[in-house]
């Protein structure tokens, strides 16, 4: 196989993460911010290009360096197109996009997109170029010492884990995901469930997909590449079944949020020792991953009190520092730099490691923190809280729903059915009340019927036979007192839990309201929480607008008159 090609083959890979990462982190925030969520990750990647190519590639890789500190850029990508190596510049812009776009789940639902975009730009014109350029450019000083990142784990995941925890700490957390009392203490910690766990997951595979080009890409032959990966495989394998375990054992049920956290956190750990450690390493390593990101989640989230809204810092942040310093512990091969300390080699490659680890860090968090308080003090991080109530699609971009096909789909849910019930024995006085009395009186009354969407098809049916030929239904969501099926998200609390109901509203004249409410009680009733509730009131006065009809006239059938 052409190494060359692969190699290119690798970058478009890791370019389709960008879709996963968009993914993931829409599934996990709210529907109402949906577009703004995408336009970042898809701004990312262009605004990254466009900064890059203009001076963060010269600062990265350029062949003259400052004591092995900076780059010094010469523009050969704008002079010499034909003899330009664009294998390499496509193949760390991508990882740059990757690294700025790790940020964007953590400041989700709440952040300015003007100063997201001026963050965007920042981060891919100097950070990143700057601490990658260490450990891969043309002489970086940590590269001089054999620190071993063969992909990222600290260059790429770390940095966006770090700036993503830097971010939500300037940001503060969302609307009502902490409840404080008047002194400003927080009493208790609210869980915010994303509005698709089937989008996330779709997007943690789509990850899983590209990270085989992110690790392999750089292979240097076909067996080595396979090795790469077989570690890719393994580490996030342990750890999702890890997590499941672990989350299991300790909330009584296995997180699915968290797994797929788990299965992330698997990937950036081993992404800095995948070409370094053997299989039992990377084992091991996926299965520290699978605990820490769960533990990193909840204290982020509980003892801090820092809203992450998709876990970034604890998947890429944490498992990045852990991935990155693992590889001085199980480095089983020299062909980057010294064996680990389990296999021989002393605590010589661990302590570069440790070192690398720590200056990438100080670089990030001073530089970062500093962007930070720049921007926040001239253009403002936060929107205001009337624009994060309402959501980001609408105030930010002028989206009225990135769903907006789908959302009149809710009649067809529940047509099914067996087949009207039997009302046999079912209030007897309003069976043989009424039609005569109702028209007499002419008395009009609303009957709003509130249950499970698998009862609807029966309710329409045995309404049916008692005479309601009009009815209006929609699609609500609401819970009791029993505050719905409360469970457990990301490790959380559910306090309350709205479940899709059925809103079935009808006014009756001819028919008995006694004789809807009985049928209806005969359809919905299981003796169990949740059959429904039925509300009875007066109206006034209806009126029917294709022919003015008013009153009893308005509700009648032509067949009828």
């Amino acid at each position: 196989m052409d190494m060359g090609i692969w190699f290119l083959i690798g970058a478009a890979l890791v370019f389709f993460m960008q879709c996963g990462f968009a993914m993931v982190e829409t599934g996990f925030t709210r529907a109402k911010n949906a577009g703004n969520i995408i336009m970042k990750n898809t701004m990312d990647f262009c605004i990254g290009t466009v900064v890059f190519m203009l001076l963060g590639f010269g600062i990265m890789m350029g062949e003259h360096t400052f004591f092995g500190l900076i780059g010094s850029p010469d523009w050969t990508l704008f002079v010499d197109f034909k003899n330009f190596d664009w294998s390499s510049f496509v193949f760390q812009l991508v990882f740059c996009a990757t690294a700025a776009t790790i940020v964007s789940g953590s400041m989700a639902e709440r952040t300015k997109f003007s100063s997201y975009c001026i963050y965007s730009a920042v981060i891919s014109l100097i950070v990143y170029p700057i601490e990658a350029g260490w450990v891969w450019g043309n002489g970086g000083w940590l590269a001089n010492l054999s620190y071993i990142d063969f992909a990222g784990s600290s260059v790429i995941h770390m940095v966006g884990g770090v700036t993503a925890l830097i971010g939500a700490m300037f940001l503060g957390p969302r609307i009502g995901k902490y409840t404080r009392d008047k002194s400003g203490k927080v009493t208790k910690v609210n869980a915010i469930p994303g509005h698709s766990i089937t989008l996330a997951a779709l997007g943690v595979f789509i990850l899983w997909f590209g990270w085989y080009g992110f690790n392999g890409a750089a292979a240097g032959d076909v067996t080595e590449m396979a090795q790469i990966f077989a570690t890719t495989t393994v580490a996030p394998a342990v750890a999702t079944v890890v997590c499941m375990i672990f989350t299991w054992v300790k909330d009584g049920k296995p997180d699915v949020g968290m797994c797929m956290n788990a299965a992330l956190a698997g990937l950036v750990g081993i992404t800095a020792g995948c070409a370094s450690v053997d299989i039992i390493g990377a084992a091991i390593i996926g299965a520290v991953d699978g605990i820490i990101v769960d533990l990193a989640v909840e204290i982020v989230d509980k003892k801090f009190y820092i809203d992450d809204p998709v876990g970034a810092f604890a998947v890429h942040g944490v498992n990045g520092c852990w991935g990155t310093i693992a590889v001085g512990l199980f480095a089983e091969n020299e062909k980057y730099g010294s064996l680990g300390l389990f296999y021989g080699g002393g605590f010589h490659q661990l302590g570069i490691q440790l070192l690398g680890v720590v200056c990438i860090l100080a670089y990030t968090i001073v530089v970062m923190t500093v962007v930070f308080k720049i921007i926040a003090a001239t253009n403002g991080l936060r929107v205001s809280e009337a624009e994060e109530i309402e959501g980001l699609d609408v105030t930010e971009h002028g989206l009225t729903s990135a769903y907006a096909d789908f959302m009149p789909a809710a009649p067809a849910i529940g047509m099914e059915s067996t087949g009207a019930v039997d009302l046999a024995g079912v209030a007897p006085t309003a069976l043989t009340l009424g039609t005569a009395l109702a028209e007499k009186s002419h008395k009009y009354t609303k009957v709003s019927i509130i249950c499970n969407e698998d009862h609807f098809g029966e309710l329409r049916d045995t309404l049916a036979t008692i005479g309601v030929t009009g009815m209006t239904v929609s699609q609500v969501m609401g819970c009791g007192t029993q505050k719905g099926k409360i469970g457990r998200y990301r490790g959380v609390s559910v306090s309350m839990n709205l479940l899709p109901k059925v809103q079935v509203d009808i006014v009756v004249s001819k028919v008995d309201p006694q004789l809807v409410v009985a049928a209806a009680q005969k359809v919905l009733k299981t003796g169990k929480y949740g059959d429904g509730k039925i509300f009875v009131c007066d109206v006034e006065d209806i009126v029917k607008v294709r022919t003015g009809e008013t009153g009893f006239a308005a509700l009648q059938d032509e067949s009828d008159k």
